[in-house]
């Protein structure tokens, strides 16, 4: 049956405009902040964040606050503490983005913890005695980064139970009896998301029953979280995020103020929303740390490395045990006989930071890849030649072998598309005018994730199916995709297929990361609309059914008919009857135990595994290629042209495929020259979009991505590999090795200013 299921002429595999697009351009479009429906009385909220980073609260003064007209509550640690009980972390087997609990207790933990919640009836008078509100502290002092008295270095593998850093072979040996070695330090900066879409909440009780609407990327996380916190039944608590104005990491599972907003509610009897301001969306979501990391890199006279020594620093919070090692990726990309890792957390008095759009690959790629331009320039060598000298067939870590390795041929396809052949190798020998001409490649890579998922299918007698899951659509055109799968699978017109996502009463699903929507989801839809073929095949086969006698298995449900071999067919009328039928699909990764991964989804926990199914290592691959301009007398820095070449299977809708990679491209740019949180103490000083720089449309070059085949039955029973978070691996490190060929200057840390280059 499952052969006839998809049409060479299907949808899947062509360009598709997303199906949701027209409602959000036009505005028709409704996201959790935006108030609709019957909830006429719903109050406003808003938020008093701490002046300090650590310390004691001594007091308050609230009378200004209690003054304006409208305030409905004013909420701090008098009033909720104990109210809210601990959840651990989601990365530890929790729910939460920070085991913090703010307005628990008089401490304060970190600059921007919340101290206050302030209800009104409109939102200005809650942001008025919300800036009314004065509070006295006991200040102590804080560390807040590298270096700074009080900060706490520890191995990660002694806060992280499960992380084992890594030795294969020996490694000092092997830098030892090396012809040429590279050995550096690299730093990456904070950045933070900057999602259009703030991070709100709006809580509503219906008696026991809470409905929280807020766009989380993990509506099940959030559900049993907040379960956990407030003493409810999971079954009581019911989260929706329909649509999600960007997260790119954040967004991340619960957060510590979704309580507090339910709590107010609770207390005031009627729904209360917070829209926080940008500024404190720095520190009540997470964010990516800054990050050090030492390179010793080894290679003998024809490039081939003999050895390679990964050492990193990542800082993380006092309170939780969070940080995302990376060096797994870095030790298993090249060829190397000798390697050793080791990676560590340096805890300081702030927040938790949390995933970042490809959270490790971005700040240690960066420092890789830099290293082995550096060995190129030693050696004399094409930077895209010593690369090649290094692909490997099988990971040299694991000894396993790739599902697919397709990196040159994305080394190729970029470098023709790119015009890698015109670079001259020689260090600021090109130019135009009075502008110095840097060519800079890397590599991009990112390990295959999927995860566990359920999901309804339903198939009406008039040709309308529906698919119904609650995960989430974050921008990525995860609603086109099923649709198109579903019109593939079921035999029906895209158009009348109808898509119900991000609600935790739908069919549950897990996280919106790694990578794995995708994956999961279309693995879970292929699975659902087999098992519905298969009902309907054995209906129309059975006894009394319209096509008795015929094998099931020969049937296709293509055209709004079920056809038989010879042609003979019936319509899904006369085949579904005068109701619907359906199929609640439960996906589970091959390899992961099916209880364990079920369990897990249903209650809310990560639960990501890695394709391949544990037989081959299964990654994305890509090729970054960045063109540079750089002034000569004023230091300017222009980035002229990206072109990236990206290998990630099979790809279901090239036009949204494209869309994301080119996204991530321009996203690498700014982390190259551009984003930075800048810590004073141990305060962010430029919490927003006027100081906070981001790429702009004056700022982004020529940008093509482009898709090299990569047919892989490996990775997963439908070959995906996923790409969202491919597209910003690796353009970091190209922009700064094409800003060393530019202009000689090898710059290790970012971003890279123009004071750098002068």
């Amino acid at each position: 049956m499952a052969s006839g299921a998809q049409e060479t002429e299907g949808h899947l595999g062509r360009p598709h405009t997303r199906i949701e697009g027209l409602d959000k351009v036009t505005g028709r479009a409704f996201y959790s902040s935006d108030l609709v429906g019957p909830e006429t009385k719903v109050a406003h909220a808003a938020l008093v964040t701490s002046t300090i980073a650590r310390g004691r609260i001594t007091g308050f003064d609230l009378d200004a606050a209690r003054a304006v007209p409208g305030l409905l509550g004013l909420f701090t640690h008098r009033d909720f503490a104990g109210a809210v009980a601990p959840v651990k972390h989601l990365m530890v087997g929790g729910f939460a983005n920070s085991s913090h609990r703010p307005l628990d207790s008089d401490t304060v933990a970190y600059a921007g913890q919340i101290v206050a919640l302030v209800v009104a009836e409109t939102l200005e008078a809650a942001e008025a005695a919300a800036g009314a509100v004065r509070v006295s502290y006991a200040e102590e002092p804080a560390a807040g980064g590298f270096d700074a008295p009080g900060a706490e270095t520890v191995r990660l593998a002694d806060l992280k139970p499960h992380h084992k850093d890594i030795t294969r072979g020996d490694a000092e040996a092997g830098l030892a009896e090396a012809a040429l070695r590279v050995e550096a330090r690299y730093e990456t900066p904070v950045q933070h998301h900057n999602p259009i879409e703030l991070f709100t909440t709006r809580a509503a009780w219906d008696g026991e029953r809470l409905t929280v609407h807020e766009p989380t990327r993990y509506v099940g996380a959030v559900q049993h979280g907040l379960a956990a916190q407030l003493g409810l039944d999971p079954a009581n608590v019911r989260v929706v995020a329909r649509l999600i104005g960007g997260h790119f990491g954040s967004k991340f599972a619960l957060s510590q103020h979704t309580a507090l907003v339910a709590l107010a509610a609770r207390r005031l009897g009627r729904p209360v929303s917070l829209v926080p301001s940008r500024r404190q969306c720095f520190t009540i979501a997470n964010y990516r740390p800054e990050s050090r990391h030492g390179i010793r890199l080894g290679a003998d006279r024809t490039g081939r490395f003999t050895a390679l020594v990964h050492e990193a620093e990542t800082v993380t919070s006092r309170f939780d045990p969070f940080v995302m090692e990376g060096a797994e990726v870095t030790a298993s990309l090249y060829a190397c006989p000798n390697i050793r890792t080791e990676e560590r957390a340096v805890r300081v008095d702030r927040n938790t930071p949390g995933p970042m759009r490809a959270p490790p690959e971005v700040p240690f790629l960066f420092a890789l890849e830099s290293a082995v331009d550096e060995m190129a320039v030693a050696l004399g060598m094409d930077p895209i030649e010593l690369r090649r000298r290094n692909d490997t067939a099988v990971d040299p870590v694991l000894g396993k072998p790739f599902s697919t390795r397709p990196l040159m041929a994305c080394f190729a396809a970029g470098a023709q598309a790119f015009g890698w052949s015109r670079r001259v190798p020689r260090l600021g020998a090109m130019r135009d005018g009075p502008w110095l001409v840097g060519l800079g490649c890397a590599t991009s890579v990112r390990p295959v994730k999927i995860a566990a998922a359920t999901m309804r299918v339903r198939l009406g007698p008039d040709g309308s199916a529906e698919v119904s899951c609650a995960h989430h659509e974050i921008g990525n055109g995860i609603t086109t995709l099923l649709a198109m799968g579903a019109a593939d699978g079921l035999g029906v017109p895209v158009e009348r297929v109808r898509v119900r996502l991000g609600d935790t009463d739908l069919p549950a699903a897990g996280i919106s990361g790694g990578s794995s929507t995708t994956t999961s989801l279309m693995s879970a839809l292929a699975l659902g609309c087999e098992q519905l073929r298969e009902i309907l095949a054995r209906a129309a086969t059975g006894q009394g059914g319209h096509l008795a006698g015929r094998d099931p298995g020969s049937l296709r449900l293509v055209g709004g008919r079920l056809i038989a071999p010879d042609g003979t067919g019936i319509t899904l009328a006369e085949a579904v009857g005068t109701g619907s039928v359906e199929s609640v699909a439960e996906f589970v990764p091959a390899g992961s135990d099916r209880e364990t991964a079920l369990e897990g989804v249903r209650g809310g926990h990560i639960g990501l595994a890695f394709g391949g199914a544990g037989k081959a290592v299964s990654w994305g691959f890509g090729a970054q290629f960045a063109e540079v301009h750089i002034h000569a007398e004023t230091g300017e820095i222009r980035v002229a042209r990206l072109t990236g070449a990206f290998a990630a299977g099979r790809i279901l809708n090239p036009l949204t495929a494209r869309s994301q990679l080119m996204g991530g491209m321009i996203w690498g740019l700014g982390s190259a020259l551009l984003e930075e949180t800048v810590v004073d103490g141990a305060t962010y000083r430029n919490p927003d979009l006027a100081e906070y720089l981001v790429p702009t449309s004056a700022d982004t070059p020529a940008v093509e991505a482009l898709l090299v085949p990569d047919p892989d039955d490996q990775a997963d029973a439908l070959g995906l590999k996923g790409l969202g978070e491919l597209g910003i691996i690796g353009v970091n490190a190209a922009i700064a090795n094409a800003v060393h060929h530019a202009t000689g200057r090898r710059i290790r840390r970012l971003p890279i200013r123009l004071e750098d280059v002068v």
